[in-house]
C-alpha cells in the first residue's frame, strides 16, 4: 500500500458449501452450518454413519473432497484420484453422501432438469448462463453440461454474493471512510487500502458489509486481516 496505509482483507469462509446449503434446502447440512460445526467432520460422521467424535482424519478428508467437489459434479474416477482408493470406493462414498443428503441430491437433479428444459440455469440473482451440450449425443459432452448446470448455479450465486458485498463496501467507504478504497476482489476476498488509523475500524465494516451482504439460511462468516502487505493478510 502506499506509505502510511494498510491492507485490510476479509475471506468469506466456506462460501460455495453455504451457498449449497441455503439453495438444497438440506437439513443435515443446515444445522451443521447453524450449529457452527466443523463442516466436513459433521458430513463424515452422516456419510460414515459414525458419531462425529469418532471421526478419523482420513475420514474427514473424504468428506471434504466429496464437499467440495459436488459443486463440481465429481465423478467417482476424480473422488478416486483425490483419496487414492478405488473408482468403486469413491462411488460408494458419493452414493452414501447423496443418500444422506437428500436435499442436496434433489437440488443437483433439479439444474440438470432446469438445464435440460429451458437450455439455462440461473444464479440466487437471476443472472443466467447458456448450458451448451446439455443434449449432446456424445455421452461425454453431456455429462460436462450437467456439471457445469450444477457449478455454475452454485459457484454463480457464490459470485452474487461477493458482487453485492463489493457494491456495498464501495458505497459505504465513500460516506464514512473516503481516503479508503476498495482495492481488489480475489475469488472469495476483498481487499480495502485504508489509512492506518482507520484499519481497524474499516476491517469492522468490511467483515460487516461482507456477513450482512445476503439474508441466507446459514450464517455467513467472513475472515479478517490487516497486513503491510497482502501476504502478511494470509
Amino acid at each position: 500500500p502506499e506509505e502510511g496505509n494498510m491492507f485490510v482483507a476479509a475471506d468469506y469462509s466456506q462460501v460455495e458449501l453455504r451457498m449449497l446449503a441455503h439453495l438444497s434446502a438440506d437439513e443435515s447440512l443446515l444445522q451443521a452450518f447453524r450449529e457452527g460445526q466443523d463442516i466436513h467432520r459433521a458430513v463424515a460422521s452422516e456419510v460414515f454413519g459414525i458419531a462425529i467424535e469418532d471421526v478419523s482424519d482420513e475420514e474427514r478428508s473424504a468428506a471434504k473432497a466429496v464437499n467440495f467437489g459436488i459443486v463440481y459434479g465429481i465423478t467417482k474416477w476424480g473422488l478416486s484420484r483425490q483419496l487414492k482408493c478405488t473408482p468403486e470406493r469413491a462411488d460408494q462414498i458419493i452414493d452414501d453422501y447423496k443418500k444422506r443428503f437428500k436435499g442436496i441430491d434433489t437440488f443437483l437433479a433439479m439444474c440438470v432438469a432446469q438445464a435440460n428444459e429451458l437450455g439455462y440455469v440461473e444464479t440466487i440473482k437471476h443472472r443466467r448462463r447458456q448450458i451448451r451440450n446439455i443434449h449432446a449425443t456424445n455421452q461425454q459432452q453431456q455429462a460436462l453440461a450437467e456439471r457445469v448446470s450444477i457449478n455454475s448455479v452454485v459457484q454463480g450465486s457464490a459470485a452474487d454474493l461477493i458482487k453485492v458485498a463489493m457494491n456495498l463496501m464501495h458505497q459505504r467507504l465513500a460516506k464514512e471512510f473516503p481516503e479508503s478504497r476498495l482495492l481488489m476482489q480475489i475469488h472469495d476476498e476483498l481487499v480495502v487500502e485504508a489509512p492506518k488509523q482507520d484499519a481497524e475500524a474499516v476491517r469492522d465494516l468490511l467483515v460487516e458489509v461482507m456477513e450482512s451482504a445476503m439474508s441466507l439460511d446459514v450464517p455467513i462468516v467472513a475472515d479478517d486481516s490487516i497486513g503491510v502487505n497482502w501476504a502478511e493478510c494470509k
